[in-house]
């Protein structure tokens, strides 16, 4: 028994009066144990030092990375300067590549294509308005090749869930609940016969076009950039077919209206039918990018537009809801501030496409057709009496012109 108590020595045994002194005792004795450690070994502490600093430094090197970077760098337009004509003459010739390329597979509507990349230049989307079998997919399909971006097609029928475009939350045994993205997650996105579905799918595009991301379940998905919705829709039929609301056509920048080719540029289609050959045979060059297309957008609000520009876009808007001109009566609602917003810089992208860092008059009239055709809603006397909205603002430009 006497062998298995440890011995103690005399001059400790009586400092230790109390079950608590031990206890302190064996905490000093911890306390100098770590420290004669800690001296013995110090690189385990240089090692901790290194490893914190290298980890700063490459949380820094990302920060800059995102700085760099066209996706993710914030874009301020009142802060932008005024573009250069090198910056401009450098776009011009990027712009004039692209409208060639199109140009070899779409034929005898110069007018269509410059009002597209207007419309990707704005940051805008463009509704398609024409007869079967004029090449309204081909050109899109033409403009997303040879700007390096990728495309998807929509075919709208009256069957078509807003799901089918967007995406939906499954269920896998093996992974659980994951998103299923649907097409609309394409850079170039082709709505085909829009008005086939019915208002509840059309309105599936409403947050895409607006915001440009799509919510899916409870999460909300960014879509990619640039975002460019080409709408078309056939105006001769009346059945089976929806007419698009207010609030969609509105988030159109243009709406572009064309009809048949010409004689010689028909000839032309039939000698060069892309319609027996496949899309990717046809021989078109990409000559821009993805970032090379946001480059030009900001660019395009760099476009110098004076005041008195201003004035003459505010007084064109203005007119269609004062209404005090020779077919005011036709006009049930005018144009909304949106409508000033999209002349602005719609006629910031005609300057850049005409080689241009300012804005001219003329601009705001060549796009003022686009912007304003599907904002003026007419009365049912209009439509009974032929008065278009391509007359009415013709005689909007005339009166504020001359005024």
């Amino acid at each position: 028994m006497n062998q298995l108590i440890p011995t103690v020595d005399l001059l400790l045994a009586e400092q230790l009066k109390s079950p608590k002194d031990l206890i302190g005792l064996l905490c000093q004795d911890k306390e100098v144990i770590m420290e004669s450690k800690k001296k013995n070994n110090p690189s385990k502490k240089k090692n901790t030092k290194k490893k914190k600093h290298s980890k700063i430094k490459s949380t820094e090197k990302g920060d800059i990375g995102k700085e760099k970077n066209v996706f993710t760098e914030r874009f301020i337009p009142e802060t932008v300067r005024k573009a250069n004509m090198q910056e401009v003459e450098d776009v011009s010739v990027t712009l004039s590549q692209m409208k060639n390329e199109v140009g070899k597979v779409f034929f005898g509507h110069t007018d269509v294509v410059d009002a597209l990349i207007k419309a990707l230049l704005c940051n805008g989307h463009v509704l398609l308005e024409g007869v079967p079998g004029i090449a309204k997919t081909l050109v899109i399909k033409a403009l997303a090749k040879v700007s390096g971006c990728s495309a998807k097609r929509i075919q709208f029928t009256v069957d078509l869930l807003p799901t089918d475009i967007t995406g939906l939350t499954t269920y896998d045994p093996n992974k659980g609940f994951e998103v299923v993205k649907g097409p609309i997650f394409a850079n170039f996105i082709i709505a085909d016969e829009i008005n086939r579905s019915p208002p509840k799918t059309q309105s599936a595009l409403l947050e895409a076009m607006q915001e440009k991301q799509v919510s899916i379940g409870k999460e909300t998905h960014k879509l990619p950039m640039p975002f460019f919705v080409m709408a078309n829709q056939n105006p001769l039929e009346t059945e089976g077919v929806y007419s698009l609301p207010e609030a969609q056509v509105d988030r159109f920048l243009f709406k572009v209206v064309f009809g048949y080719p010409k004689i010689e540029s028909e000839e032309r289609v039939m000698e060069q039918n892309v319609t027996f050959k496949k899309f990717e045979d046809i021989d078109l060059k990409t000559v821009a990018s993805p970032e090379k297309i946001i480059k030009m957008q900001h660019l395009t609000h760099k476009i110098y537009l004076d005041k008195k520009i201003k004035d003459y876009i505010l007084k064109i808007v203005t007119a269609t809801r004062e209404k005090n001109f020779k077919y005011g009566e036709y006009i049930e609602l005018g144009g909304s501030p949106r409508a000033s917003i999209n002349i602005f810089i719609a006629s910031k992208a005609e300057a850049l496409l005409r080689g241009r860092n300012y804005v001219l008059p003329e601009d705001v009239d060549k796009v003022v057709y686009d912007v304003l055709r599907h904002r003026l809603i007419l009365t049912y006397r209009a439509q009974a009496e032929n008065i278009t909205p391509e007359k009415i603002i013709t005689e909007i430009l005339g009166m504020v012109g001359s005024g």
